[in-house]
Order: structure tokens, then sequence, then C-alpha cells
């Protein structure tokens, strides 16, 4: 449905890549194929390859040729959410008795999937610093099969080297598996580092707009992405028709605001470090951030995401959430408007316990594309 080469630059790509001009109409946008069997020109002959909307369908083939486009991968593939994603990819790599490197900091519903579920057929894990390849080099055994790393991380905007990271998967011959989720397409392409595969919550920066949850990997080898294509057919937590529109319209305007996102991020995280009520600020475009000449590295920008910890331990954590009036308390991350939420209680609850517990005073962001000053002067109100 595209040509991929249509440029190199990423705004035009990201606008391009799948989107050409519906042959029937003309329209300059990707139909909604709201259908669920197609006709079949005899029996065997698919008119397009299209058969049943679970297996492809139009609509979602454009959104996936966008995906593979942006991160520069052989095959792009939706889904119903990230989740459903990450559970694709892992029961396509993983069998019993496998083992993963998960990292130290991480999104709760992945240590959930690797806690509480996988764990159940027998893929084991562990925790390693993956902002330290010799510690996660550490930690590989003769049964590992992936090494996972969301960078920046969420919630405490961890740092992970790629490219050096690639080299100790290489190493020891197994995949690494990059969440781009926190950065997006635009601002990092992990695959150009030498990870294997992408994760996205499509749900985040790249819908853009809080009104569609989806899921995407995005693969550099052909032959993988041909074992994920058959075991997402065959499991079936597709990502619909209308779910894909949604997103590929979001990705048009991704460019520009992640530029937005990035601006108001980095004004936020620089107020905050001279708040007399704030004593930690993670946010990897800060000089003083451990990670911040490795973001600078493979990052365009820093992004939209900035947690802070406050004085007062967690009571005090939690009124700051409740006392914000632009920044909407809520769970996720992404959208134009911008978020406040308090991770030990919301999006990391399922860690309570394990080495992935976050601290109880930590207030989590997500800056949107307000302008900048009423954010600022919310915050400020917020903290008293």
């Amino acid at each position: 449905m595209s040509d991929r080469h249509i440029s190199q630059h990423f705004e035009t790509v990201a606008i391009h890549a799948g989107n050409t001009a519906d042959p029937l109409t003309g329209a300059v946008v990707p139909p909604i194929y709201q259908v669920s069997t197609y006709k079949q020109d005899g029996v065997g002959g698919l008119r397009g390859g299209y058969e049943y909307s679970r297996s492809a369908n139009p609509t979602r083939t454009a959104l996936e040729e966008n995906l593979a486009a942006l991160e520069g991968g052989r095959r792009g593939l939706a889904f119903a959410s990230g989740l459903a994603a990450e559970d694709c990819l892992l029961r396509t790599l993983l069998g019993p008795g496998d083992h993963v490197v998960i990292p130290n900091d991480a999104y709760g519903g992945t240590f959930r999937l690797f806690a509480k579920v996988v764990s159940r057929w027998g893929v084991e894990w562990s925790v390693a610093d993956t902002s330290d390849p010799a510690a996660v080099r550490d930690a590989i055994t003769p049964n590992t099969k992936a090494i996972w790393v969301e960078t920046p991380s969420n919630p405490l905007l961890g740092i992970t080297d790629i490219a050096a990271l690639s080299h100790v998967a290489r190493e020891a011959g197994v995949k690494l598996v990059v969440d781009n989720t926190f950065a997006s397409p635009y601002l990092q392409q992990p695959l150009s580092l030498g990870a294997d595969v992408v994760v996205h919550s499509l749900t985040k920066y790249m819908g853009g707009h809080s009104d569609v949850v989806g899921g995407a990997l995005v693969v550099a080898d052909q032959e993988l992405g041909e074992e994920l294509a058959y075991h997402q057919n065959a499991m079936g937590a597709v990502a619909g028709p209308m779910d894909a529109w949604l997103v590929l319209r979001g990705i048009k305007t991704l460019a520009v605001r992640m530029d937005r996102h990035s601006e108001n991020a980095t004004k936020a995280a620089e107020m905050l470090t001279r708040h007399a009520r704030v004593t930690h600020v993670l946010y990897p475009g800060l000089p003083e951030h451990p990670g911040h000449e490795t973001a600078a590295k493979q990052m365009r920008s820093f992004g939209g995401m900035v947690s802070f910890r406050v004085e007062g331990g967690e009571e005090a954590a939690v009124e700051v959430c409740n006392r914000a009036k632009v920044f909407t308390l809520g769970e996720s991350l992404g959208g134009v408007e911008s978020l406040i939420e308090h991770p030990g209680r919301m999006t990391h609850a399922s860690v309570a316990g394990s080495l992935l517990e976050v601290p109880a005073d930590l207030v989590r962001l997500s800056v949107g594309i307000e302008n900048v000053d009423d954010l600022l002067e919310d915050l400020k109100q917020a903290l008293g």
C-alpha cells in the first residue's frame, strides 16, 4: 500500500508511509475497513491477500507498513494493546525452561506479565540494572533467550545504552528487545542501534490523543517477523480497523508533538530542580542525570516524561497529585494533555515488594503540549 522509500526524513515518512491514496475514490486517508471477511476469487483465491480480518485487514496493513518504516524494520505488527504485543513476543521466543533478563525499572504491567503469567508455564526471569552492561552480562544464563530493556524506563527514567547491550546480546546469542514507548521512533530508533525487536504501546505517544488502545512489534529480521505474524494470527489479539486508523492519524503529527512534549518537559524538570519541596528530579535531559550522555547520543531529544520525589514521603506525594488542576490525575501517558500520577499506588502497584518497587515519594508526570507557563504554575501550586 505504500512506497517505503518516499523520503529519508522522518516527518515525511510518518505522514506518507502506508498511506497511499485509495484506488477507488482517491481518498488521501486510508479507509476504515470495518469488515470481518472478504469475497474470494475462487476457492483459495485471496483478493489482495485478504480472507479474514484476524489474519489481515487493509487498515491494519497500512499501520503496520507505517510502523516498520518509522522504526527502520523489516516487519511491523499491530496488536490490541501493548501487553498483547508483549505476550505474543514472549510466546514466540520462549518455551518452558527458557530465561529472560528483565530491567530493574519497568512498566508494572510488563513485570506482572513475567512474574504472574509466563512464569506459570516455566519461563524464568531475573533482574539486572540494564544501564550496566556488565550486570546484564552476569545475569545471562545458558537458558537465556532474550534481554528486555526499557529506555527511558518507566517510571524512574533510567537510560540504557542500546548499542552496548546489543554487543552483549550478540556475544550471548540472545535477542535484545527494547520497549521504545517513552521515546517513540521520532526520538529513538533501537533497531538502528542493534536491537532485534522494538515494542510499543501505541496507546501512548503514537496515538497521542488518549482515545485509542493498541500495541506494536517491529523487527529487524524477516524470518522472526513471519514467526510473530503466525502467532499473532493463531492467538488473535489484533488491532481493530478503527484503532489502527486512529493510531495512523496520531502518527502524522508525532514529530511536532514530540518536539513540544520535550520542550515543555525540559522546562518543567528545570523548574522542579529549583523547588524547595522537591528532593530529586528524574529526567534524562538534565546534565546531572547519570544517563544524560547516553541519552544525548542515542536520542533526538529527551521526551515528555518527568518523575520527581518530594519531601514528606508517600502522603505528600499523593497530595501533590490530588492538588493538580491542569495536570489530570490519571494513568497512561503520551497524550496531548498533561497527566500526573503516583506510581506506587497506581501504574506500578504490581511491583510492590519486588526488586522493581518504586519509591513511595515518587510522582510521575506526562508533560503535554499545553502552554508551558500554565503547566509550571500548576506544578508550583500543587507543590504548595
